[in-house]
């Protein structure tokens, strides 16, 4: 086979790159989407690059399965090295299993996100948690889920932007757009970078929406910064919370909320690089099993 079929590693390592930039310089909704889609195309094209390796073992079957292995008949060369097919091999079935734990483990956070709080005004669980945790716990129908430790923290004006960022998060479905970014790093280590990016993105979303609700973009950002602060542990994976995914993301979002909205120009640019990269990982993993065709064919005639 080809050098082909590594391509998709290769441009994973690269939009994990841009990840960061896309994520400080693009307007949050269109870079949330656009990055994730992104990742999940790297995702399921690495993946595959990584089964085709692992196809290539089919030069090991015995010689009464395959024709040219017949008396007279001259040999064909390995595929690949079967140290690389063997590796191959081990990576896809740990990315299999990481990716089944990231989806139990988000199913089982919610489960009990949804448990642990009693119902109060407007649909809001009230948990009697000291730590100060504000989580949007999605379902049929979704939650917000308050702890009496962020209640008694923030003045009521600022429990207002909590209440409007958390309920953006449940009517955007912000928990798929997470799910999906989480799932493709589960699946491709390379990709962290990537979900981490849009995990920040699905915070500055809600940041906006909460901002356009309560009128008080300086509002919304004390009421980030103060989140933030207050919080010294991360949110349980798999759920999107006021705080967001790491409180280094607090300092960005923040400035987000003083600063211009991002140009558009700046955002579209940030869109056609992505669309791009995604094309670049379709069209190299579609010549890569054109590769695989080729050689399998050669080996089973």
């Amino acid at each position: 086979m080809t050098l082909w079929v590594y391509v998709p590693i290769v441009l994973s390592a690269a939009l994990a790159l841009l990840a960061g930039p896309i994520a400080d310089r693009s307007a949050p909704a269109a870079g949330a989407l656009a990055l994730a889609g992104a990742a999940l195309t790297a995702a399921v094209t690495s993946t595959a690059s990584l089964l085709l390796l692992v196809l290539t073992l089919i030069d090991d079957l015995p010689p009464s399965l395959v024709a040219h292995n017949e008396p007279g008949r001259p040999k064909l060369p390995e595929p690949v090295p079967d140290i690389i097919a063997v590796t191959a091999t081990v990576l896809l079935m740990i990315a299999l299993v990481r990716c089944g734990a990231d989806l139990r483990r988000r199913d089982e956070v919610h489960r009990r996100l949804r448990e642990a709080g009693h119902p109060a005004d407007g649909g809001v669980l009230i948990a009697d948690w000291s730590a100060p945790y504000a989580v949007a716990v999605p379902g049929r129908p979704g939650h917000v889920l308050l702890t009496t430790g962020l209640i008694r923290l923030l003045t009521p004006a600022e429990r207002r932007v909590v209440l409007a960022h958390e309920q953006s998060h449940l009517t955007r479905r912000h928990h798929r757009i997470t799910a999906a970014a989480s799932t493709a790093a589960a699946l491709n280590p390379l990709l962290i970078p990537v979900r981490d990016a849009v995990s920040y993105l699905v915070e500055r979303w809600a940041d906006e929406d909460a901002a356009t609700a309560v009128g008080d973009r300086h509002l919304t950002a004390r009421s980030v910064a103060k989140a933030a602060l207050a919080t010294l542990d991360r949110p349980p994976p798999g759920v999107t919370a006021m705080h967001g995914a790491r409180r280094s993301h607090a300092l960005g979002r923040v400035r987000a909320l003083a600063a211009p909205a991002p140009a558009p120009r700046v955002t579209q640019a940030a869109l056609l690089a992505l669309s791009l990269l995604s094309l670049a990982f379709i069209l190299t993993d579609a010549v890569a099993a054109s590769d695989f065709i080729t050689f399998a064919t050669a080996w089973l005639r």
